[in-house]
């Protein structure tokens, strides 16, 4: 019991945990103990949250990147810090560098004012410096900033994540109820690790209580590697739609990219998400997103963590359901 109440004193701040990956953070340290202030942009839009852990012990606080101040005013009194902020493409003045690299920096240099003991990066497997992709780049520049702000830093590269509400596996299965074909691009040959969404959440946490070595970059994926082809068909399958899948050349790809871009702008933004692609993730699709062989002979994995990761394909059916033509029903005649 005495146990009990000093864990439940510690403080942890998840910025983005609002967000996908936040919110299962959020959970993931509430059922550890941890009493969690959630940092966000809009905090109205964190007070869901709040069921998930004990009265009191989830509330939300305004903080924004751009504004150090408010930073600095989220990390009062924490202990421990997770940044889970991330964007796919950039809108106003929410860029690739605003938020994966300058914000980043900004919070782990307030999180080590703050005398914040353990941090946590939540990056993504495909960082790299010489990207010639703008998300994979800024990735990797927020990973050296924050490493050489809080030394001792933990990063977390996930590969493609997957659950309830992602922007994935759910995203090709509503793009299969209204399009009589989905496009292959590159000839969807590009290797993922799709990875589940509690199970980088439960990393974070491991992280955070001291479970992970400090300063080292773990890179997360599911136990099943797969190409964008094997995923598109297995999505078909599940929401038991027939729809042709259509080869785009990378170079085509990336006309189209700029093609919706334009569009999303001229829409002010209301263009359908599941339409859209950007000439940025073309580019990403051009290389694998896989743990690679080093991370796991060095045990920086999940497995390396002690978690056995969960399946995509066990896992997804129970939300892909939904965009059968019957919905959950088995029988059209249901419908």
């Amino acid at each position: 019991m005495a146990d009990q109440l000093i864990r439940t004193k510690r403080l942890a701040v998840v910025f983005g945990g609002s967000g996908f990956i936040g919110r299962h953070v959020v959970r993931a340290l509430a059922k550890d103990g941890w009493r969690v202030r959630v940092a966000s942009r809009r905090p109205d839009l964190a007070f869901h949250l709040q069921p998930l852990g004990n009265v009191g012990q989830i509330h939300a606080v305004q903080a924004n990147l751009r504004y150090p101040d408010s930073i600095e005013r989220a990390l009062r009194g924490a202990d421990a810090a997770v940044n889970c902020v991330g964007i796919l493409s950039p809108a106003g003045e929410q860029t690739f560098d605003a938020i994966h690299a300058s914000g980043a920096e900004a919070i782990a240099k307030a999180a080590k004012a703050a005398g914040v003991k353990s941090f946590v990066q939540i990056s993504a497997i495909g960082a790299d410096d010489a990207s010639a992709s703008a998300y994979a780049k800024t990735k990797a520049q927020g990973e050296a900033l924050v490493a050489a702000a809080f030394p001792g830093a933990v990063i977390l590269r996930p590969s493609v994540v997957f659950g309830p509400e992602d922007e994935f596996f759910n995203r090709f299965a509503a793009m299969a109820r209204f399009m009589p074909v989905l496009p292959l691009i590159g000839g969807g040959e590009t290797k993922l690790q799709p990875v589940f969404v509690g199970d980088v959440a439960r990393a974070a946490a491991l992280a955070l209580d001291g479970k992970a070595k400090p300063g080292a970059i773990y890179e997360l994926g599911g136990p099943e590697v797969a190409t964008m082809r094997r995923i598109m068909e297995f999505v078909l399958k599940v929401t038991e739609r027939k729809r042709r899948l259509v080869t785009l050349s990378f170079d085509q790809a990336r006309s189209v990219g700029g093609v919706t871009e334009v569009l999303s702008k001229l829409s002010l933004g209301l263009l359908p998400k599941m339409f859209e692609i950007t000439r940025d993730q073309v580019e990403l699709l051009k290389h694998d997103n896989v743990v690679s062989k080093a991370a796991i002979v060095e045990g920086r994995t999940l497995q390396g963590l002690g978690l056995a990761p969960e399946s995509f394909e066990a896992f997804t059916p129970t939300y892909l359901t939904r965009y059968r033509a019957t919905g959950q029903y088995a029988d059209r005649r249901m419908a």
